[in-house]
């Protein structure tokens, strides 16, 4: 095994043509895995995966974790299962929390379910770190959480608590992953809760001047992909059993407020476009559910799993402006 990678499987990545699924998919095949995406394009791009069909270790199953027979058709025959399939935003759950609901929670629960009954070896699932919810505590540790602060971040909390209980009562080996503000290549920049970077991105190319929630000065623990998959292919390649059966945080373990993230970004892609360094940048109202500072401790990752980031928030950065410059 490549850096002690898994290799040689057959594994499920469920939202595999989203942002994080779609990257994930294209690392577990340059290792030489056979791979099955589920994805129902809710939020998932088709672009994201085009160039892996022709692959014949890639397949694509449409198809909704909401459905049972979807979930059972998808596990058959796996080795292991990345869940990434959800539906994020916390302004997304707060505007329609049955949704969210029904795919954060139910899916989450067929998944489980077809899981274990295919006897799969592992379940590595998105958990978020919404689920620290109102807990005051800097930088977060895996073991304390406050009470949750939208749908969205409830949703989140009770995956952590099914997949628990799913270990405890059926044997089936799950790793959650709690990410921290994740950012990088093909993160969509468009729609009413497309994530923070692309979006300021976006605008900046355009000439228009990016928005700031409240006075800019909340902070948040930015982490690019490239660690995000690293971590991924750890939870599901590592043979410490005391590794397994936890939640960890996946991040860089560094907090940047949106002022300094929005400066950052205008200033990197100033050297594309120098007009980019004239526009100007505004603030608007704070969000409804946002935390005001969010920073993680990545110890347990490091000390059970190995974890290693690589890549800090100023080169993460800029990877993505310049891939952003190149595709959007």
């Amino acid at each position: 095994m490549e850096n002690g990678y898994i290799k040689n499987s057959k594994i499920l990545v469920t939202g595999g043509a989203g942002f994080i699924g779609s990257n994930l998919c294209e690392a577990l095949l340059e290792l030489d895995n056979e791979v099955v995406c589920l994805d129902n394009f809710s939020t998932g791009k088709r672009d994201n995966i085009e160039h892996l069909f022709k692959n014949p270790n890639f397949q694509l199953l449409e198809g909704d974790i909401r459905n049972l027979n979807n979930c059972k058709n998808a596990c058959d025959g796996v080795d292991f299962v990345f869940h990434e399939a959800a539906l994020g935003s916390v302004p997304r759950s707060i505007k329609d929390p049955i949704t969210t609901n029904d795919v954060n929670i139910s899916g989450f629960l067929n998944m489980l379910i077809a899981a274990r009954d295919a006897r799969v070896k592992r379940f590595v699932y998105a958990a978020s770190s919404s689920t620290y919810g109102d807990s005051k505590e800097l930088p977060k540790v895996e073991d304390t959480i406050g009470k949750p602060l939208s749908p969205y971040a409830i949703t989140k909390y009770v995956n952590e608590l099914y997949a628990d209980v799913f270990h405890r009562t059926y044997g089936l080996n799950t790793v959650g992953l709690r990410y921290f503000n994740v950012f990088g290549r093909k993160q969509d920049p468009n729609g009413a809760y497309a994530a923070v970077i692309p979006k300021f991105v976006k605008q900046f190319m355009n000439h228009e001047s990016p928005i700031i929630n409240g006075n800019g000065e909340f902070s948040r623990d930015f982490t690019y992909i490239d660690n995000v998959i690293q971590m991924n292919l750890l939870a599901i390649s590592s043979t410490n059993k005391e590794a397994l059966n936890q939640v960890y945080n996946v991040a860089y373990g560094e907090r940047t407020t949106l002022n300094d993230l929005v400066l950052n970004l205008r200033k990197k892609l100033t050297d594309f476009d120098e007009k980019i360094a004239d526009v100007k940048i505004e603030h608007g109202p704070n969000r409804v559910g946002d935390i005001p500072h969010s920073l993680a401790s990545i110890e347990k990752a490091k000390k059970l799993l190995g974890y290693n980031p690589q890549f800090s928030i100023e080169k993460g950065l800029g990877e993505a402006v310049k891939w952003y410059w190149e595709n959007l």
